[in-house]
């Protein structure tokens, strides 16, 4: 781990970069952590691979040499120069840099037609919710994540009732979600304030009727709309009927009326919005 800590410091130094919390920039420094993303993300010869914030290149160099080509997206201007330079300099044909944020970012203006890829990111914290998003509900979605995340959120992902959230139900609505490992502070470099985790996210390939899918987690929404109350009222409320009514189509789901939203599981709430969908508009 020190050998990589100090070739960190090293470029950082030699690029005048000092790690930006906001720019969620801790410098993953140990070398087993690497090849165990790696074995995670199962890339094979004929992959491609969209990875997210590459920073110093450590990781992008690993997965070049096991997939067919790989995309690297980086926000930081210096540290995008620093790796197309560098991309430049190797014989590696199959990396192509580029300097753009992932949120604005559009896979299919870089994919062939009909192109799989699988994306692996060591994302800043402050993005998840909205990057999971935009990737889980793109038109043209990966077919697996490998993502670097805070535990607590990643925690919060796999859950299962009675301790279901929105997050958990969003991500399990379009893919099996699976925590591979826990990273301790102190394989950073600098060191953030929690610790992380490595989770890989299988798309199920299901989701993906637009209208239908937002239909769907504004019941959902509704739902965890206030956290102490019975999913009921929640729904009364948000759907504007009678909370009597709500209990009604509860019990003919088999669902205790007085149940609340953290308690029911992905296939409750699929079974809840089709009896439901008349009245989400």
């Amino acid at each position: 781990m020190s050998d990589l800590l100090t070739k960190t410091r090293d470029i950082c130094r030699l690029l005048e970069i000092k790690p930006a919390r906001s720019k969620g920039q801790n410098f993953l420094i140990n070398e087993k952590i690497y090849e165990d993303i790696i074995e995670a993300a199962d890339i094979k010869k004929s992959d491609t691979v969209l990875e997210i914030g590459p920073g110093l290149g450590f990781l992008t160099t690993k997965l070049a040499a096991q997939a067919k080509r790989v995309i690297a997206v980086e926000l930081d201007d210096k540290l995008a120069a620093y790796l197309q330079t560098g991309v430049a300099a190797s014989d590696r044909e199959n990396i192509k840099i580029i300097n753009e944020d992932i949120l604005k970012f559009n896979p299919a203006a870089h994919l062939a037609a009909g192109e799989k890829y699988q994306v692996v990111a060591n994302l800043p914290y402050n993005i998840t919710s909205i990057f999971l998003r935009q990737f889980l509900s793109a038109v043209r979605p990966p077919e697996s994540l490998v993502l670097m995340l805070q535990k607590e959120v990643a925690e919060r992902i796999v859950a299962v009732p009675p301790d279901m959230s929105l997050l958990a139900v969003s991500v399990q609505y379009y893919g099996a979600p699976k925590i591979i490992r826990e990273v301790k502070a102190g394989n950073f470099w600098p060191e953030p304030a929690v610790s992380s985790a490595i989770i890989r996210i299988d798309l199920s390939g299901e989701a993906g009727r637009r209208e239908e899918d937002k239909r769907f987690f504004r019941l959902v929404k509704f739902g965890f709309s206030a956290k102490r109350k019975m999913l009921k009222n929640n729904l009364a409320a948000g759907l504007k009927i009678a909370p009597k009514i709500i209990e009604e189509y509860l019990v003919k789901q088999g669902l205790d009326p007085k149940i609340r939203a953290e308690e029911l599981s992905l296939d409750d709430w699929k079974k809840l919005f089709a009896a439901l969908a008349a009245f989400v508009i």
